[in-house]
């Protein structure tokens, strides 16, 4: 791991410490070097991802291309930023292959993943990121499931890529089935899109929900917050998929969400200052 520091530019680790200084003086500047730290971390790991991806395609081991990628952003991102990832029931990540689904509400979600993501697992993600440099080099080396939500029918094609890698190489499938980022300061779901519950349905593999805390304590644009502290994740028992009909779909995608925000609203929104105050 050594040699993924190296990656980093000291000059830029330098500014980043003088950033970082500053901004305990005012709230303002500590959000925008931290954003800046991300950003320099999202590249760096990135970069890293690139060139993983590649020789562990190489060698027949693709298959955990973003899950190594995750942890160097994991190794490299929760100390630097001070945030880390309190999860109960990790045990229940190692189930596969199956459609992971968690609530999405930030850009940090990328660190979350970073910490939490499996094994043999592939993100979906929109097609447009697809042409980013680095970012979209990596995902589409690492085997990720692009989607072009602007056109159902490429959009079911990837889809049947994906239940042909679930099946055939017990290729686990990471989804957000809320869309897009809800950017909540508060608990709450946006409401879930079906795309993940009929893949689980089609490659008859188990769907399992994670939830992760409401972390406006930790990070909210509005309010220009970005700071250190601890973020609660819990994994929820896999739903089994096995014997439902796409008849079952809607029943299935209410049912997930409602547990999933059960556990959201029990979590509770935490204070700056690290109380816990609970919602109705």
């Amino acid at each position: 791991m050594a040699s993924l520091f190296l990656l980093i530019p000291a000059s830029i680790l330098g500014l980043i410490m003088v950033l970082s200084i500053f901004g305990t003086v005012f709230k303002s500047c500590r959000f925008y070097a931290r954003i800046l730290t991300a950003y320099v971390l999202l590249a760096t790991c990135a970069t890293y991802g690139v060139v993983a991806s590649a020789a562990l395609r190489i060698v027949g081991k693709a298959s955990i291309a973003q899950w190594a990628t995750a942890r160097a952003m994991k190794t490299l991102g929760c100390p630097i930023m001070g945030i880390d990832f309190d999860v109960e029931g990790e045990e229940l990540l190692d189930t596969r292959p199956a459609v992971f689904v968690s609530n999405h509400q930030s850009e940090l979600d990328i660190l979350f993943l970073g910490r939490a993501f499996p094994k043999h697992c592939s993100v979906t993600a929109k097609k447009s990121l697809k042409y980013l440099p680095f970012l979209g080099w990596f995902m589409a080396l690492s085997g990720t499931v692009f989607i072009d939500r602007a056109n159902r029918q490429t959009a079911l094609k990837a889809f049947d890529g994906a239940v042909k890698e679930i099946k055939s190489n017990k290729q686990s499938v990471w989804i957000f089935p809320e869309g897009t980022r809800s950017y909540f300061g508060k608990p709450d779901l946006l409401p879930f899109k079906k795309g993940a519950f009929h893949l689980a349905l089609q490659a008859g593999v188990p769907i399992v929900p994670v939830v992760v805390q409401n972390y406006a304590h930790v990070l909210h644009l509005q309010d220009r917050t970005f700071e250190p502290g601890t973020i609660k994740v819990k994994v929820l028992e896999p739903i089994p998929t096995k014997d439902l009909t796409p008849e079952d779909v809607e029943g299935l995608v209410t049912s997930t969400r409602e547990a999933m925000l059960k556990e959201i609203l029990a979590m509770g929104s935490p204070k700056p200052n690290g109380d816990l105050k609970k919602t109705d």
